[in-house]
């Protein structure tokens, strides 16, 4: 599949790929900071963004979409950032395609499997009907029902934008999307082993790694950091950035 993507800089290339429910859009502020010493690539994933729509959505399509994306553009050993879904789908890729990329960055995310936990945003999804919805006002007072965090609904409705004849559409594949969930909380196949020196960032209020992941680090990963960004949730890069950035480069040049 070709994915829509955004680029900047010079240099070093880096690929950068988003969660679930986002798009390219999340990490642009990063990229541009990062693209004064880099050449950098952010991608929309398929059913995500302005990619295109898919009825797959699993960690090897995804995988095999960003070994398309490095082969066309002819990248040499570029260096893989990817946060949540985004990270599993590089950590994927790594443990399938060895020797491409040079190094990895994981942004709050781990190997291990990770149950149903997006429920509520799936129904506040669901209950938005674009046949009837007529500003963004409404479209968030109806999510605001099943999602209390205004943050997260800011972030999710970022998906939602009106067509040439004024409706509203989701740029997400929310059908599919609904139907695959399962697959998202995938963990990496249990012979994977990732050789790719990689770099694991985390948020001290997130969750989303906690100390008894290590183990299941170790087991995949011969080469691996972990840092923690105090302060911050799932969303490391967008509420920390400064110092997300400050690790990313730092470990590139090391």
């Amino acid at each position: 599949m070709k994915l829509f993507y955004r680029e900047s800089g010079e240099g070093k290339p880096l690929v950068i790929l988003h969660g679930l429910f986002g798009s390219s859009d999340n990490w642009m502020s990063v990229a541009k900071e990062l693209a004064l010493k880099y050449k950098v690539y952010v991608l929309d994933a398929r059913n995500h963004g302005q990619s295109p729509h898919d009825p797959v959505h699993n960690y090897e399509a995804m995988a095999a979409d960003l070994k398309e994306f490095i082969e066309d553009h002819k990248l040499v050993k570029p260096i893989l950032i990817g946060h949540s879904m985004g990270g599993k789908t590089i950590m994927r890729f790594a443990s399938e395609y060895k020797d491409i990329a040079e190094k990895l960055v994981v942004v709050d995310i781990s190997p291990r499997f990770y149950g149903r936990h997006h429920e509520a945003i799936l129904n506040g999804l669901d209950a938005i009907d674009l046949n009837i919805l007529q500003t963004r006002n409404e479209a968030d007072a109806i999510l605001g029902q099943y999602v209390g965090d205004v943050g997260v609904r800011m972030f999710l409705l970022k998906s939602l934008y009106r067509t040439s004849d004024g409706k509203f559409q989701w740029r997400i594949n929310l059908p599919v999307i609904n139907e695959q969930i399962d697959n998202i909380g995938e963990p990496l196949p249990d012979n994977a082993v990732v050789n790719t020196p990689t770099l694991f960032i985390r948020g001290s209020e997130s969750g989303y790694i906690e100390d008894k992941d290590i183990a299941v680090i170790e087991k995949h990963f011969t080469s691996f950091t972990l840092e923690t960004v105090e302060g911050a949730s799932h969303f490391v890069h967008a509420e920390k950035p400064k110092e997300v950035i400050e690790l990313i480069e730092n470990f590139i040049e090391a």
